[in-house]
C-alpha cells in the first residue's frame, strides 16, 4: 500500500486508487517543469466497487468525489500504474 508523501511542511500529497483493481493506493504525479497534472483523456474503466474514500497506513484518505450520474454517490478517483489521473473531457 503507498503511504502518502508529505512535503516539508508535512501536507500530504494526492492520492487515488488503481484503475485496475480500485484498492490499490497510487500517488497522483505532475510534471515538474510546468506543475500540471498529468492526466490520462478518455481511459474508461470499471466500477471496482469501494465506494467510499481508501486510506493508507498513515490512515490518510485518497481523492474521492461524487457521481455524476447522481450528484451524491461518493466516487473514489481513479489513476493508472504511471500515477496519471483519469480524467473524461468529452
Amino acid at each position: 500500500m503507498a503511504t502518502a508523501k508529505k512535503d516539508d511542511n508535512s501536507i500530504n500529497v494526492i492520492t487515488g486508487v488503481l484503475n485496475t483493481d480500485g484498492i490499490t493506493l497510487t500517488r497522483i504525479k505532475v510534471d515538474p517543469t510546468t506543475h500540471v497534472l498529468d492526466i490520462s483523456d478518455g481511459i474508461t474503466g470499471s466500477d471496482l466497487g469501494a465506494d467510499r474514500a481508501a486510506r493508507d497506513s498513515n490512515f490518510v484518505p485518497i481523492l474521492i468525489a461524487v457521481s455524476s450520474s447522481d450528484g451524491s454517490t461518493a466516487t473514489p478517483l481513479y489513476v493508472d500504474s504511471s500515477g496519471k489521473l483519469l480524467i473524461k473531457s468529452t
